[in-house]
Parts: C-alpha cells; sequence; structure tokens
C-alpha cells in the first residue's frame, strides 16, 4: 500500500515539474484576460477535461497511434513549438490569439465558442497535454502492465484537478492587477509562450537530427 502511494506520488510530482500549473496559471490568464468570471472557469474546466481524456488516451493506445500515422515525437514538438510561438507572438503585440478571436453575433453564439475554443488550442493542446506530457504519461505507464496505466491516470487526474484549482484561484489576481496589470501580463506570457514554442521547436530539431543521425 506505501509503495502503491510512494509511486502515485512519484508520478504527480513528475507531471506537475512537466505541466507546472503555477507557471501556466499566468499563461491562463493572459489567454483569458477578456473573458467573464464564468467563461473563465468553464475554459479552465474544458481545458482540463480536454487534457486529461487526451493524456488517458495516448497512455492507453499511444506507441498504437504513432506507429499507425508515422508520427515521431520530433514532429509533434516541432509543430506544437510553431503553434505556441505563433500564439505568443500576437500575445506579445498586445492582441489575442486569432482562435481566440470570433465574429460577435447578437446573441454571443460565436463569441462563446470562440472564447470556449481556446480551451483546446492552445491551452489543451500544446500548453497543458504538449509533447512534454505525453511523452511523460508513455514512460510512466510503460512496462508496468494495467497497474502501472491506472496509477498513472490516477496521478494525472489528481494534477488536473489541482491545475483547475490554480487556474480558478487566479481570478483573484486578475481583480488586483486590473485592465493594465492584465495587458502587462497578457505581453509578459506572451514572450514566456514564444520562448516556450522556440524552445520545443529547438528541442524537436534536435531529436530529429539525433534520430537521422
Amino acid at each position: 500500500m506505501h509503495e502503491t502511494t510512494g509511486h502515485v506520488l512519484t508520478v504527480f510530482m513528475g507531471f506537475f515539474a512537466i505541466m507546472n500549473p503555477i507557471a501556466n496559471t499566468p499563461v491562463f490568464l493572459g489567454l483569458t484576460a477578456s473573458d467573464s468570471t464564468a467563461i473563465r472557469r468553464r475554459i479552465a474546466f474544458k481545458a482540463l477535461m480536454t487534457t486529461f481524456i487526451l493524456i488517458v488516451v495516448f497512455i492507453l493506445l499511444g506507441k498504437l497511434i504513432f506507429s499507425m500515422f508515422g508520427i515521431t515525437l520530433p514532429a509533434f514538438q516541432i509543430t506544437g513549438g510553431i503553434l505556441v510561438f505563433m500564439i505568443g507572438l500576437q500575445m506579445l503585440h498586445g492582441q489575442q490569439s486569432k482562435v481566440h478571436s470570433p465574429a460577435i453575433t447578437a446573441a454571443g453564439k460565436e463569441n462563446m465558442q470562440g472564447a470556449l475554443s481556446i480551451a483546446v488550442t492552445p491551452l489543451a493542446m500544446p500548453i497543458l497535454g504538449g509533447p512534454g506530457t505525453i511523452a511523460a504519461a508513455m514512460n510512466f505507464s510503460s512496462g508496468g502492465g494495467i497497474s502501472g496505466m491506472l496509477i498513472t491516470i490516477i496521478a494525472f487526474g489528481l494534477l488536473c484537478l489541482v491545475t483547475y484549482i490554480f487556474f480558478v484561484s487566479g481570478e483573484r489576481l486578475v481583480k488586483l492587477l486590473g485592465d493594465e496589470g492584465l495587458m502587462m501580463v497578457t505581453r509578459l506570457m506572451g514572450l514566456i509562450l514564444a520562448v516556450i514554442g522556440t524552445q520545443m521547436f529547438i528541442t524537436g530539431v534536435a531529436g530529429a537530427i539525433k534520430a537521422g543521425g
């Protein structure tokens, strides 16, 4: 029992270091700066639920998916890096990502759908459920049989819950910062996202060269 609990905590801390909810909370606030509290909560829930489902799928079928489509981890990192860099660049210039700039109707339906769309991209994929998280999930669950998979799923589920609490608690920070403060956070997080995207791209290219060599 103690060994199982210790293993769950080990896997949890490994995921925590990679997904880093503390560092991603300001990113979340920057991406949802213009949204209401209710929409922000819905985005957080949808992003983490999507991330959880995505990681569970890769825990169960990751190797099969990669081999079926001929996908390599470096290619995944390069594509994710380009996407994150482009979004970060737009935020750095004080703009919202185009995926978060829908046409507004009288009923606000498209606006709501556009706001929630960032829960999938870029939040769930590739920021939260990025190549590092997927690789870690596949690594933690490999070789452990069904019990290894269950432990990995439970640990990641706990991390998603913790991350949701971080994101929702960040609303207090929104009220404290005000509009000008949020704009500064948005620009700063845009710079950080651009750097993260660049690093993901470099890591992917290095991995591709190493695999080719």
